[in-house]
């Protein structure tokens, strides 16, 4: 009689896995959609920060381009700095000083508003070192429970060997597929909001700068 034929695909790979090895896949494809999910998202939010700090970067000092609610990088940088620039400068303050005062509060409103778009990386870094070890404890389980069928069945034949490490290395794959893209997204993201916040930081510098220069109420006596 021949042996039933063992299927080989993916999904049959999962349906003839042990229950933990199923657990350990579904676990890693849940961890996988997560990690699409922020690639996704971030993917959108740097875009946005980009063009936002090229923006803030060319931006004039014009208080008529705020707007209640607005958010955009130019809109936190003059609704920080525009308060501390209707006071002027203090009897005793320099022109440094004053500036300063100007830098800090625009510079401090721009990081925390750049910072806002960081949430979710950590989903991307933990996936990406986590996963491949998971994956591998699956492999493990997998394989240890294929060996004891093999000696339960005193079967050493291929035809008996092969479906059970199949099966085990499958999650070893599962674990590669889920790393791989968050380790990549991970470090282009990180690359990319420094990148940008660099940019913002520098060019929210240059407006605090602009608007210490301009006319602007003298303090009072």
């Amino acid at each position: 009689m021949n042996p039933v034929p063992h299927d080989f695909s993916p999904f049959g790979l999962f349906l003839a896995a042990d229950p933990v090895v199923k657990a350990v896949m579904i676990g890693l494809a849940l961890a996988s959609i997560a990690c699409w999910a922020v690639i996704i998202e971030k993917s959108f939010a740097l875009g946005r920060l980009r063009r936002e700090a090229k923006a803030l970067a060319g931006a004039s000092i014009n208080p008529g381009i705020l707007y209640e609610g607005a958010a955009d990088l130019t809109s936190v940088a003059l609704r920080a700095g525009l308060p501390e620039w209707r006071l002027g400068q203090g009897v005793q303050e320099t022109d440094g000083e004053f500036r300063a005062r100007l830098d800090g509060a625009m510079r401090k409103a721009v990081l925390k508003s750049v910072r806002q778009a960081e949430p979710g990386l950590q989903i991307l870094a933990t996936t990406g070192s986590v996963a491949p070890f998971v994956g591998l404890f699956g492999t493990v389980w997998g394989i240890m429970n294929s060996f004891t069928g093999i000696a339960a069945s005193n079967d050493t034949s291929l035809a008996v060997v092969a479906p059970g490490i199949a099966e085990a290395l499958f999650a070893t794959a599962v674990g590669l597929v889920a790393a791989i893209p968050a380790v990549m997204a991970y470090n282009r993201f990180v690359g990319g909001l420094t990148g940008a916040r660099q940019e913002a930081m520098g060019a929210a510098s240059d407006l605090a700068l602009r608007l210490s220069r301009a006319p602007r109420q003298q303090p009072a006596e």
